[in-house]
Formats: structure tokens, sequence, C-alpha cells
């Protein structure tokens, strides 16, 4: 759906079931900054189900990276005022997902300076445009 993301060198994917402990699946970096979607079978069908950063922009317009990038973003970032370890597999619950399937690319690191943010707006634009809605995990663009 998003060929503008096959450009970037480092990226990867991982499975999350409701039951996996987050820590021992996740193969994102402890570095660097990025995108990340993630998709779940939804009612019979895979869907994108949340388009997420890590990494800022600075007023100076400089890259804010997190001291633990990626990897620390979704082992210590939050989702409803929980930690995803306990979030994600509440909301799966919720919404009879089994599994969720992450793919990563580092956006602005060592190989690639595309800013996270402009990249996400980008894609959650097009996503609302081919859908007429955002994906479900999305609130606002």
């Amino acid at each position: 759906m998003f060929a503008e993301l096959n450009k970037y060198k480092e990226k990867s994917i991982f499975v999350f079931n409701q039951t996996d402990k987050l820590s021992s699946v996740c193969n994102a970096p402890k570095s660097g900054s990025g995108i990340y979607l993630i998709y779940a079978t939804v009612k019979g069908e895979r869907e994108l189900i949340y388009i997420g950063i890590s990494g800022r922009k600075s007023e100076k317009g400089e890259i804010i990276h997190r001291k633990d990038g990626l990897r620390g973003r979704f082992l210590r970032g939050k989702t409803d005022g929980l930690r995803r370890k306990i979030a994600w597999p509440n909301r799966m619950l919720a919404q009879q997902i089994k599994a969720i399937e992450i793919h990563w690319y580092v956006t602005y690191g060592e190989l690639d300076y595309d800013f996270p943010r402009d990249l996400e707006v980008s894609l959650l634009s097009q996503y609302r445009s081919q859908h007429g809605r955002l994906p479900i995990w999305n609130k606002k663009i």
C-alpha cells in the first residue's frame, strides 16, 4: 500500500500475540527514529489498524531521537495510558484480534534522513483518502 516505505534500508517485522512477552518478540533497534505500521486480521480480513512514529523534530528543525530508539517506543511507550505490553493485549482481546504484525522502518538514523512525523502525516492522509477514515487505532492525523 505504501511503496515509499520500500526505500528505507533499516526495517523489519515482528509478530505479537496476546500471550507474548513484548520485549521477547520486539526486534526494533535501540537507536534511530522512524515509523511503524500495525496490521491485524479483523473479521477475516488483513487490515492496517495503526500508524505511529518514534522521534520528533525540534524547533530548530533537528531530529530528537528517543534515548532508546524505536524499541523503546514499543516497550516503554503508552497506549490508553498503559504500557503497550498491557494495552495492546487488552485491545486485542476486546477486538478479538489474536495477533498483530508490526512493520517498522528507521526513517531517520545512520542510513536515512526523513522526519517520521512528516511521513506519518502523508501515510495517514493517503489511508484516509483511500478508505474514508483513519486506521481503527488512530484517533487523528
